[in-house]
């Protein structure tokens, strides 16, 4: 808890809570400033249901979760609720506005750079209707301007990154910066917010905390909508991003890709993955023309990637031509149920786009028609017996990959444009700021896994987007922590500290493994009638070695009672 105090305590989020919260009730025996700090600590430390709020505060110093003594058995799930009623109706944008800020200014992080990217959060159960019409991008996070009533985000079904289609979900909207991808901002949404309706707000949101509309604004193809890129531009500020395939431009400049009319230059090399493996390279080459809106487009080239596509396409060509043998086989047998040509070509048509195989592969139908002789009268065949002609036709498939079109698509693969509107950039400079936009997956993993922000067991939206708000605390915490030791063990010139299990080395620690490794920590009291004597803990070398590249202070873990202890003896 002191790690997560010292973070909490440098960009003074206690003072950023109460100065927002309405002053409590004189009757109220814990302020509501006090439980949502409570809330951030125990997100952060390792998250508990609220019913075990007060269980799990019982196993801290009051001081170390900024309570008074005998106060952390009033840390009740009704009484967090209540908290997190309040927590909605203040102005929580502008919180984490300050908070942000603080701790850019405390920890020198830089905002000159920034990524964005969402995840959707699924929900359990029944969620009721939050109230008004659906909103661009969401409620903001301090309610509305001009007195309007605050909506908070309404539980809908969207497209899942979960993978969960049939259940409810909300939209994580985070942005982070590339120096230590420490959160920059972030937001809850609709559940059926599309990401490309986000960018304007999130921007919007950055300028006003950087301060400065010069910042790198970095996301996925979402962002690559005219309104989204020109609203950028215009208030001079700088992005880039990757085209989808749908714009022209994917599409001109695949097809100078195989008539080689671009020069690719060899940009960056790395060592492969595995010592067995080939270098990784990235190439880069001008798109013959600039976009629609007149930015420079970049084609960047990735060995690695350009075998997945080699893979994925003939994976692709493979399953389609299979099924529609096997199908094939099927129209063979007398038994077969497929009679007609519209209900083959279904057949045909579902196996193709099941495999995604349909720029490829295609089919013929063909019909043969045999034509019986059957009598239609009644007795023993003479001369005066009636036939009738009956006429069966048999079809058969054959399947089609079109081979020249398969080669001239393999010419790009490993390709993918980028584009931006700051035309000073190289493009090296261009491809590293892309090639860290993954750099916020990690961020969204501790926010779902280790913070457990899903599945959401709350029932009210309005607690759930003011839980929202201790989720980016404890995220900002755990990124802070990260940064930080990490920042001075390089500068220190140390080796991986060995904090994975077995005294495995990690060679980028963790916010969850730093804590994890100071979780154990204890102080014991000894209480008699006359005294209370506090023994300190014994910590390893690994813990002191972490508190001191964290400069969290010794007389945090008592240690300076322990050496006036051992001058005495």
């Amino acid at each position: 808890m002191p790690a997560v105090n010292a973070v909490l305590g440098r960009v003074g989020f206690a003072r950023i809570v109460a100065a927002a919260l309405p002053r409590p009730d004189p009757r109220c025996a814990l302020a509501p400033a006090a439980v949502i700090g409570v809330l951030v600590r125990n997100l952060a430390a390792g998250r508990q249901p609220l019913y075990g709020l007060a269980d799990w505060a019982a196993g801290y110093e009051p001081a170390q979760l900024g309570l008074a003594p005998g106060q952390a058995a009033l840390c009740n799930d009704d009484r967090a609720g209540r908290a997190l009623d309040a927590l909605f109706e203040a102005d929580r944008a502008s919180m984490m506005t300050a908070l942000t800020l603080a701790a850019v200014r405390g920890y020198q992080v830089s905002a000159g750079e920034l990524h964005n990217d969402s995840t959707s959060l699924a929900l359990y159960g029944a969620y009721r209707p939050a109230g008004g019409a659906a909103r661009d991008g969401g409620a903001a996070a301090g309610g509305d301007a001009g007195g309007a009533p605050r909506q908070p985000p309404r539980p809908a079904r969207g497209f899942s990154k979960d993978h969960r289609p049939d259940l409810k979900q909300l939209v994580w909207i985070l942005t982070v910066s590339a120096d230590g991808f420490v959160p920059f901002t972030a937001r809850m949404a609709d559940g059926n917010t599309g990401d490309d309706a986000t960018h304007v707000q999130t921007w919007e949101e950055c300028r006003a905390i950087a301060g400065t509309p010069g910042f790198l604004y970095v996301a996925d193809s979402k962002l690559a909508t005219g309104a989204s890129m020109a609203h950028i531009d215009s208030r001079h500020g700088r992005f880039v991003t990757v085209l989808p395939r749908s714009r022209a431009e994917d599409t001109a400049g695949r097809a100078a890709i195989a008539a080689a009319r671009l020069d690719f230059q060899l940009t960056r090399t790395r060592p492969g993955r595995r010592a067995s493996d080939p270098p990784r390279t990235w190439e880069t080459a001008a798109a013959p023309g600039p976009s629609a809106e007149g930015w420079p487009v970049i084609w960047v080239r990735s060995s690695a990637k350009c075998a997945l596509d080699a893979r994925a396409r003939a994976d692709r060509i493979t399953r389609a031509t299979t099924a529609l043998d096997q199908l094939a086989a099927r129209l063979g047998s007398p038994r077969c149920k497929l009679k007609t040509h519209a209900a083959i070509a279904r057949a045909a048509d579902q196996a193709i786009t099941a495999a995604a195989a349909g720029r490829w592969v295609s089919y013929a139908i063909t019909g043969h028609d045999t034509i019986t002789r059957k009598q239609v009268s009644t007795g023993r065949p003479g001369p005066n017996t009636r036939y009738q002609n009956i006429t069966v036709t048999r079809y058969a498939l054959h399947p089609a990959t079109d081979t020249a079109l398969a080669a001239r698509d393999a010419a790009s693969d490993g390709c993918f444009p980028l584009i931006t509107n700051d035309k000073t950039l190289t493009p090296a400079q261009v491809l590293d700021a892309y090639k860290r936009q993954p750099g916020i997956e990690p961020r969204h993993h501790t926010f779902k896994t280790v913070l457990r922000a899903v599945p959401v067991h709350l029932t009210s939206p309005e607690r759930i987007d003011a839980l929202s708000f201790c989720l980016y605390a404890a995220l900002l915490v755990h990124a802070l922590l990260e940064r930080q030791l990490r920042r001075a063990a390089t500068a220190a010139g140390l080796p991986p500290l060995p904090l994975y299990h077995e005294n495995r080395q990690a060679p980028a620690p963790s916010g969850a493994l730093i804590l994890a490794e100071l979780s154990d920590i204890a102080v014991t009291t000894i209480t008699t009638p006359r005294r209370a004597t506090v023994v300190p803990p014994e910590l390893t070398t690994l813990q002191q070695q972490l508190i001191t590249l964290l400069g969290i202070p010794a007389a945090s873990y008592h240690q300076q009672h322990h050496k006036q202890a051992r001058k005495s003896a």
